[in-house]
């Protein structure tokens, strides 16, 4: 039976009285040598016996209806099977949180590139050309796809503490300035791609998705059958970055189409049809107006924005987010104006709000930190709120001022010099800083755990999206219940499993590992029974059982029986009461040439306070791949759009530049700072996967300003406005 346990009150952190010492170590990924050997299995790899091949067929105008599909223009394709038309994969359903039905809307088209049909063929080349050649009845609409000239805008209610208007006017310093950002793309390593197939009226999905609790209810609804009738597979996923939170496009058709073919059907999207129909990170248009004294304390703070996305869609960019609690001021505002276009949907990229808006909120402070004549690291320390500014929450455990400090000493920023002084020949070099901080979660998760004489097995449908689910989980159950690693297997990926949290939102390891810690630790109560002591005088440590002056094999106290338990946990009161978030510190050094507007990332270290790290090396792995992605998000990525369809024009790898291994230098560290978060959930853990880009593209931004003494408040920072730059400022 399983138990569900709330969380209502702060933990007790038995983690830290445990003596198998496997918690926290960089321990090597289970799944590695599969991976690197090519074993592992990802979604279009598994092709049931007799697997047919769908191509989807997208629209090609912006907005209007599909009247017709003349089938009879690929009818001399050899092996074309069927043309699948059906309203429910017209359009991807909201992904900005995985769990929301899709919509049913008819033949309606939204946007350029729509998937709007599927082509079934006996091999993958017939499926594409007739994808290609199938001719369509559109019936086009006028649209607006400028988010900067769109007419529908939706002004959401402002967030407001104190009076704003009297703190701004009687500021010492003011500034106000806009930033915008482009639209990006998750662009996953692994395109979305869907394998059906039905065994009588029961629906096997094999699919590259995060969050299988949430997507079975999804997919169920879409083909019409109970959720208890579909079964989703992942066991490996190719990276999803918020992408795969939620059933797209494939996923449906593959399944609408075995169906009506009576056999399995595989999908898989190109990468130009995944840049196309796969939800984007809206662009933003965002104004900050930061004032202080002359003592550089904050008297008001506004970050209003500016988002997109189709009409109807519900997700909204929370782009001040951070905003909201990394500082404090006397009075603060946030506003949100939602504009509707018809470009393909906006929804969750990696660390939704924190990639972008983290990003101006740190170049703005660099400002008034150059307004003031102050250190940025010291206007920041000096402006720590001690709750959270718009709730009045208590922190749950908050350490930035440590990260601040501590990175500082280790970057050596005290050799920082003011902007444009430090030349190696044509190249101007600066130092840059900024905060990080993304909001903690903890979402409803479930795990079994069985032990038996051979060992232990953790089950539960958990994700591993490439962020080292199989060793976390393989860590917690291993640690509790006094097992090497190599004794411990977790099996994933399988909605038959207890359902758990998913991968997302950088509450994937926290909240599914509670359930594993909480499963195995009722375990540990039944071994302490046996062996006679209390479950807190329980040790458990290389398969010995100690307590209570008594000590036996765990086999021996076994003595053959199989002990299985579960348990689900949820959020309950600690997340009223406590506010819960990780928190860092990025410091940077760029070398900017003076005649090229090059701009090369030097070195890069970023400091975190994230609660328990659970492995050292995964935690390493995504922080520095976060810090990675915020580089790019600085200086790379720019998802560009046809001003007169609005579909996507860098469609693939090759024109959606993201960094490469060139761009980043071996100089490259994350280190982190101990800390427990007693209020977050039983494991003293919070996430890592977005904290490392949240504030990492500000740095950059700041050492570019440090280096030559320009701002650059157009992302990303491409030579040509680099140049621009130095040339308006007679630089």
């Amino acid at each position: 039976m399983t138990q569900t346990f709330r969380m209502d009150e702060p933990q007790p952190r038995l983690l830290d009285e445990t003596r198998q010492g496997v918690i926290g170590t960089p321990m090597d990924r289970p799944d590695g040598p599969l991976k690197v050997s090519g074993g592992a299995t990802y979604t279009a790899d598994a092709l049931p016996k007799g697997c047919a091949h769908g191509m989807l067929v997208r629209a090609t105008v912006t907005r209007g209806h599909l009247r017709d599909i003349d089938r009879d223009s690929i009818a001399d394709i050899p092996g074309l099977l069927a043309v699948v038309r059906d309203p429910r994969f017209l359009r991807n359903p909201a992904q900005g949180m995985a769990g929301e039905a899709p919509e049913q809307p008819g033949d309606r088209i939204d946007y350029h590139g729509q998937p709007v049909a599927l082509v079934v063929a006996e091999t993958f080349e017939a499926a594409r050309d007739g994808a290609l050649r199938l001719k369509l009845q559109l019936e086009g609409e006028t649209a607006e796809v400028d988010p900067a000239e769109a007419t529908e805008v939706e002004p959401q209610d402002p967030t407001e503490t104190g009076d704003w208007e009297a703190a701004w006017a009687g500021a010492a310093h003011q500034i106000d300035v806009v930033y915008t950002t482009p639209c990006h793309a998750a662009a996953a390593m692994e395109p979305h791609a869907a394998v059906a197939e039905w065994q009588g009226d029961r629906l096997i999905l094999r699919g590259a998705l995060q969050m299988l609790r949430f997507n079975r209810n999804e997919l169920a609804d879409a083909v019409g059958i109970p959720p208890e009738q579909v079964q989703i597979l992942a066991p490996f996923v190719g990276g999803g970055f918020g992408s795969k939170l939620g059933v797209g496009a494939e996923a449906v058709a593959a399944a609408l189409a075995a169906r009506e073919l009576g056999r399995p059907v595989r999908v898989v999207m190109a990468r130009q049809t995944v840049f196309d129909a796969v939800l984007r990170r809206t662009e933003t248009r965002q104004h900050l107006q930061l004032a202080a004294d002359a003592e550089g304390r904050l008297l008001a703070l506004a970050h209003d924005d500016r988002v997109s996305n189709l009409p109807g869609e519900g997700f909204a960019e929370p782009v001040s987010s951070a905003s909201q609690f990394l500082y404090g001021a006397r009075a603060t505002r946030f506003r949100q104006d939602m504009v509707r276009v018809h470009r393909v949907g906006a929804g969750s990229v990696r660390a939704p709000g924190e990639a972008v808006g983290v990003v101006t909120i740190e170049a703005a402070m660099d400002e008034l930190a150059e307004a003031l004549g102050m250190c940025p690291v010291e206007l920041r320390l000096r402006n720590l709120p001690d709750a959270h500014p718009v709730t009045g929450q208590p922190f749950s455990a908050r350490a930035l001022a440590d990260c601040l400090r501590e990175g500082a000493e280790s970057f050596g920023w005290a050799d920082r010099q003011a902007p444009g002084t430090r030349q190696e020949g044509d190249w101007l070099i600066g130092m840059g800083m900024a905060s990080a901080a993304r909001p903690n979660m903890l979402v409803k998760s479930a795990a079994r755990v069985t032990l038996s004489a051979e060992g232990a097995v953790v089950e539960t449908d958990m994700t591993d999206i490439g962020t080292g689910s199989y060793a976390v989980l393989t860590q917690v159950a291993a640690e509790m219940l006094g097992l090497p690693p190599g004794q411990v297997t977790v099996t994933l990926g399988d909605t038959d499993l207890p359902g758990a949290s998913g991968s997302g939102g950088s509450f994937g390891a926290s909240s599914s590992g509670s359930a594993v810690f909480l499963a195995a630790k009722k375990i540990r109560a039944t071994l302490a029974a046996k062996l006679g002591c209390a479950p807190e005088d329980l040790s458990l440590q290389d398969g010995l059982a100690r307590g209570g002056n008594r000590e036996a094999p765990i086999n021996d106290l076994l003595a053959g029986d199989v002990l299985v338990e579960e348990a689900e946990i949820k959020g309950g009161k600690t997340a009223e009461s406590h506010f819960s978030a990780g928190f860092g510190a990025h410091f940077c050094e760029v070398a900017v040439h003076r005649w090229t507007g090059e701009v090369r990332l030097r070195r890069m270290h970023g400091t975190f306070a994230m609660g328990r790290v659970l492995n050292e090396k995964t935690a390493r792995s995504q922080a520095v791949g976060g810090m990675i992605w915020g580089v790019g998000t600085a200086l790379h990525e720019d998802m560009a759009h046809d001003p007169r369809t609005g579909h996507v024009v860098t469609r693939d790898l090759a024109n959606y530049h993201i960094a490469a291994h060139a761009d980043i230098p071996r100089d490259m560290k994350a280190v982190f700072l101990e800390e427990r978060d007693d209020y977050a959930n039983p494991l003293q853990s919070k996430g890592v996967g977005e904290l490392g880009i949240s504030g990492s593209a500000g740095a950059v931004l700041n050492a570019i300003h440090n280096a030559c003494g320009v701002r650059i408040r157009d992302l990303p920072a491409t030579p040509d406005r680099v140049i621009a730059a130095l040339e308006a400022a007679g630089r």
